[in-house]
């Protein structure tokens, strides 16, 4: 067996940038449940929502520009229909999770709750798409 080849490294970082970003959402629902039922305040509740924020977007960041190397690495045409739908999805969850953001402090947790659990979804309709590829 070989050593790692870039594309290796390339596909690597893509993988841990993308269990990163759903793995905080899962994280984060489970933490933010568990704070609330233990009586936190707001502020705490803010606090780590704004790390995660910045956690999240950084990995975002890593995958998206990840997977544009890969397809180029990999001569995969953009044409491909599949790859088309996956970015649509990781398109929809930028978009979803950018609203999510710039509204979670004027809106009551039920609808923060119900955003963030669409941003779930959508994200494993990102990891489905990247299966089916």
């Amino acid at each position: 067996m070989g050593g790692m080849t870039g594309l290796h490294v390339v596909r690597f970082l893509h993988l841990v940038a993308a269990a990163t970003w759903l793995g905080g959402l899962f994280t984060l629902a489970a933490l933010v449940v568990a704070l609330r039922k233990a009586g936190a305040h707001r502020g705490l509740l803010q606090a780590a929502a704004r790390m995660f924020g910045k956690l999240s977007w950084s990995a975002m960041g890593v995958a998206v520009v990840t997977g544009v190397l890969q397809v180029m690495w990999m001569n995969l045409p953009w044409s491909y229909g599949r790859l088309h739908v996956k970015i649509a999805v990781v398109a929809l969850a930028v978009v979803i999770a950018a609203v999510h953001q710039f509204t979670a402090t004027r809106t009551g947790p039920a609808v923060r709750g119900v955003i963030q659990l669409l941003i779930m979804l959508v994200s494993l309709g990102i990891f489905a798409a990247a299966v089916a590829l």
